[in-house]
């Protein structure tokens, strides 16, 4: 089976490696619109071969591991493929995608989202085992056919992934709530600390707390603003929700209602009895 991966930064680059471990993949080619990421990608050796779009559309499977709005882009220009291909992509956001895939090419097409990543990004940001043991969620599999079905199913159970079913617009709700308002709080939190005169000062203080909550906001503005436009509506729910929490705890700090901020911080420990 010969693979390309369109993108080839951290989603595409790690896919590569992964894939390369497994005996029914013979080939990986790629392709990026960055001839800088061109070059890392083969001197990294992450693909076989670095090819042009076209190209790309005679491969057995198809990973699309580009920004959201690229997605769009490139289903428009898969209309020719073969009726065995598997066109699979990676993106963050799932209604806008699925909604906007060719009638044609709908039976070829797998919407997933790897519920994984880091905040680097660029091929050397590619590390090996990226998707082991992480959740994968494949969204209205239904109306994708029977062939390719199958082709992904194997494919992200063989990557050690986990795999989950739900509907485009559910999942987009979801992923609003777990990953993209935490960005958003991310960019925030960064920008609050840069804007201050004495912001050196204050990030000789930083210690892991204050690393672990901004270290998203080193992610790529390119990829985040256009999941920021596919999902808006939800993620401005999830902001909305998140500031009346935070405002509940300005209102008990502000008028001194200690027991009542114990109680919301009490209330946020719960998450983990949950998450187990």
């Amino acid at each position: 089976m010969k693979v390309g991966i369109v993108g080839l930064g951290l989603m595409g680059g790690s896919l590569a490696l992964s894939l390369k471990k497994l005996d029914f993949i013979k080939e990986i080619v790629g392709s990026d619109h960055n001839e800088l990421h061109q070059k890392e990608a083969l001197k990294l050796g992450l693909v076989n071969e670095v090819v042009t779009f076209e190209s790309i559309k005679k491969c057995d499977v198809i990973f699309l591991a580009i920004p959201v709005n690229g997605v769009l882009h490139a289903l428009q220009n898969l209309t020719d493929v073969s009726e065995d291909t598997t066109i699979i992509d990676l993106g963050s956001t799932k209604a806008k995608i699925i909604a906007s895939v060719p009638k044609s090419i709908r039976k070829n097409f797998v919407a997933a989202h790897p519920m994984t990543g880091t905040e680097n990004f660029g091929p050397s940001a590619a590390i090996e085992g990226l998707y082991e043991e992480k959740v994968v969620v494949l969204c209205n599999l239904e109306e994708s056919g029977e062939l390719q079905q199958k082709i992904a199913r194997k494919i992200f159970k063989d990557l050690g992934m986990k795999k989950h079913f739900m509907g485009a617009n559910e999942h987009d709700r979801h992923a609003a709530f777990i990953s993209h308002m935490p960005h958003a709080i991310a960019y925030s939190l960064a920008n609050t600390v840069v804007n201050q005169e004495n912001k050196h000062n204050i990030l000789t203080l930083a210690a892991g707390g204050f690393r672990s909550m901004s270290r998203l906001a080193k992610s790529s503005p390119n990829m985040w603003e256009d999941i920021f436009r596919q999902n808006r509506d939800n993620v401005l729910e999830a902001i909305e929700l998140f500031e009346n929490e935070l405002k509940k705890m300005k209102k008990n700090i502000k008028k001194k209602r200690w027991e009542k901020l114990h109680k919301n911080m009490e209330d946020g420990n719960r998450l983990y009895d949950i998450w187990g």
